[in-house]
C-alpha cells in the first residue's frame, strides 16, 4: 500500500530537481566584502524551542496532551528554549540571531504577527478542507484537488491585481479588505452541509484565495520598507519562519478542536437515541437504521458520526472566520511606508 508520505515525495521530487537546476542556471553568487558573526547560542537556543514546541503540538492529540508525561517534557523544553532565546538576545552585546532593531519597527511587529495569523488562516483551511471532502463527502483524490485549485487561482490573480494599486492606494486599506474577503469566505465555509454540490466549495475557495492573495503583496511591502537595508534579509527569513510557524499551531488547534468538538456533539446526539424517544423509532427512523439489530445501530451510529464530524468542521471554520476578524486591529498598528518599496523588497516578497 502506498502511503501519504510517499505520494507526497514522489511529486515533490521532480519540483524540487526544477527549482536546483534554476537556481543553478539563473541565479548568480554575490560576494559580500562584510559577514555579519553567526550567533550559535541564539540559533541553538531557538532551533531547541521551536522544536520541543512543534513535537509538543504533532503528538498532542496523540497523546491526550497535558496528561501525558512526554507533553509536559516538551513544553517545558520548548518554555526553556524561548526563556533563555529571549535573555540571549535581549543581554548579549555582541549581533545576537534576531537583530533587536527588527523589534523596534513597529510596521515589522505588526506585520509578522498578521503573517503568523495568515499562515495559522491558510495551512489550516488546507488541513481541514481535503480531508472534510474525502472522509465525509466521498469526493475521490482527484476531485479533491480540482475543486480547490479555484483558490490557488484567485490568490494569484489578487497578486496580478494588486501590484499595479500598491503605490496608488494605501496598502492597509488593500490588507484590510484582503482579511475581510477571508472572514466572508469562511463564514460561507461555515454553511456547509453533507447535502450541498460543488459550487459552494469552489465560490469560498475562490473567495478565500483573492483575499490572501490581496494582503500577501501589501503585507510584505509596509513591514520590510520601513527595515534598515543591512537586516532586510533577516526580516524576510523572520516573517517566514513566522509565517510556517502559524500554520503549524494552526493545524494543531483545529485539529485538537475538530477531535474534542466530534466527541462533545457525538455525545450530545446520542443521548436522545434511546428507545423511549418516539422520534427514534419508525417511521422516523427508517431502515437501514434501527436501535433493535446490531446491524441498524452500527449504521445509525456511522451516520451520527458522518453528522458530527460535519458539525465540527463548520466549528472550526467559524474559529478561522473569528481570527481573521481578530487580525484586523493590528492594521492600526501600521503606518504607511515614508518611501516606496526598493526592488529587493518587491523581490522578497516573492519568497512569500
Amino acid at each position: 500500500m502506498t502511503t501519504a508520505g510517499d505520494g507526497s515525495s514522489t511529486i515533490n521530487l521532480p519540483v524540487g530537481v526544477l527549482c536546483t537546476v534554476g537556481i543553478l542556471v539563473f541565479i548568480r553568487q554575490t560576494h559580500n566584502a562584510h559577514r555579519e558573526p553567526f550567533d550559535f547560542v541564539g540559533f541553538l537556543t531557538l532551533s531547541l524551542g521551536i522544536g520541543a514546541l512543534q513535537l509538543m503540538l504533532d503528538r498532542g492529540e496523540l497523546k491526550d496532551w497535558f496528561h501525558s508525561s512526554e507533553i509536559w517534557i516538551e513544553a517545558t523544553v520548548a518554555g526553556l528554549g524561548f526563556y533563555l532565546f529571549t535573555v540571549h538576545t535581549v543581554t548579549t552585546d555582541e549581533r545576537s540571531f534576531l537583530n533587536r532593531d527588527l523589534l523596534k519597527s513597529a510596521n515589522f511587529v505588526a506585520g509578522t504577527l498578521l503573517m503568523f495569523c495568515g499562515g495559522l488562516i491558510m495551512t489550516g483551511t488546507l488541513a481541514l478542507l481535503p480531508t472534510m471532502l474525502q472522509n465525509l463527502m466521498n469526493y475521490p483524490a482527484l476531485t479533491t484537488g480540482l475543486v480547490t485549485v479555484p483558490r490557488g487561482i484567485g490568490s494569484m490573480a489578487a497578486m496580478f491585481l494588486v501590484a499595479p494599486l500598491i503605490n496608488r492606494v494605501d496598502n492597509r486599506l488593500i490588507i484590510m479588505f484582503g482579511f475581510l474577503l477571508t472572514a466572508v469566505s469562511m463564514w460561507q465555509m461555515s454553511q456547509f452541509s453533507l447535502q450541498m454540490g460543488m459550487a459552494p466549495i469552489i465560490i469560498s475557495g475562490l473567495l478565500q484565495g483573492v483575499g490572501l492573495g490581496c494582503t500577501q503583496v501589501p503585507l510584505n511591502i509596509i513591514a520590510l520598507s520601513t527595515l534598515p537595508r543591512h537586516i532586510l534579509t533577516q526580516g524576510t527569513a523572520i516573517r517566514s519562519l513566522m509565517r510556517n510557524l502559524g500554520g503549524s499551531i494552526g493545524i494543531s488547534i483545529l485539529v485538537a478542536t475538530l477531535a474534542q468538538n466530534t466527541q462533545v456533539v457525538h455525545s450530545r446526539l446520542v443521548e436522545h437515541l434511546r428507545p423511549d424517544n418516539p422520534l427514534a423509532q419508525a417511521p422516523y427512523l427508517a431502515a437501514p437504521f434501527s436501535l433493535s439489530t446490531p446491524s441498524g445501530m452500527a449504521a445509525l451510529n456511522a451516520e451520527v458520526t458522518r453528522q458530527v464530524a460535519m458539525v465540527a468542521y463548520i466549528d472550526d471554520f467559524k474559529l478561522i472566520m473569528l481570527i481573521a476578524l481578530a487580525t484586523l486591529p493590528l492594521l492600526l498598528l501600521l503606518r504607511e511606508a515614508r518611501r516606496r518599496p526598493s526592488p529587493v523588497i518587491a523581490i522578497a516578497t516573492a519568497d512569500e
